[in-house]
């Protein structure tokens, strides 16, 4: 478990510390998807269908989660991922827009990271970048990869810190109303 101080000053008040650690996402998916809610503006319809996917991707060979806790147990960030398969749904609708711009080889070899968010009353203080390098860290694939909506954002900034970069923009999911874009690093993920 990775221990790290939060920044005084910071919005509202908040424990000391968060502790980064594996997490039973199966057993805090509710807790979760709250995070995941507040932080991504996720409207409770569109909870409930990630509830289950997410419970989905769990069953997935090499699948695992990580979790940001406070001191007093809440759950304040969580990432999860797996080694990427070309039958699931998410690579059957990069690899188009992959393969039109030559990347379509990051497919392979390459771990997904398939959710990472922090709950808005913990940014800024170090516990995404402290999640995506853990999970990151204990891949056995050379690379990573993951998708994050096409706009100039604090969480694209915090991925292109860590070494991602555009691999395919103006990317469209089925349902999503903005584009996204997938970015690829090569493991381990850049230190500051």
């Amino acid at each position: 478990m990775l221990r790290f101080p939060g920044q005084p000053g910071q919005g509202p008040p908040t424990p000391d510390d968060i502790v980064i650690g594996p997490l039973d996402l199966s057993a805090r998916v509710d807790e979760a998807l709250n995070v995941q809610a507040v932080a991504f503006g996720l409207g409770a319809d569109e909870v409930a269908v990630r509830r289950q996917i997410v419970l989905r991707h769990l069953t997935y060979p090499g699948a695992r989660a990580f979790g940001a806790t406070t001191a007093d147990g809440r759950l304040a960030g969580f990432v999860y991922g797996m080694p990427n398969d070309r039958a699931h749904w998410w690579s059957t609708v990069v690899e188009p827009c992959l393969r039109a711009q030559g990347h379509e080889d990051w497919l392979d070899d390459s771990f997904v990271i398939t959710e990472l968010h922090v709950h808005p009353d913990f940014q800024n203080r170090g516990a995404g970048r402290a999640l995506i390098t853990t999970i990151t860290d204990g891949a056995a694939e050379p690379r990573s990869i993951l998708s994050a909506i096409d706009t100039e954002s604090p969480a694209r900034g915090l991925y292109r810190s860590l070494g991602y970069q555009d691999l395919a923009v103006r990317v469209l999911f089925p349902s999503a109303p903005k584009p996204y874009a997938v970015m690829g690093a090569p493991l381990p993920l850049r230190r500051r």
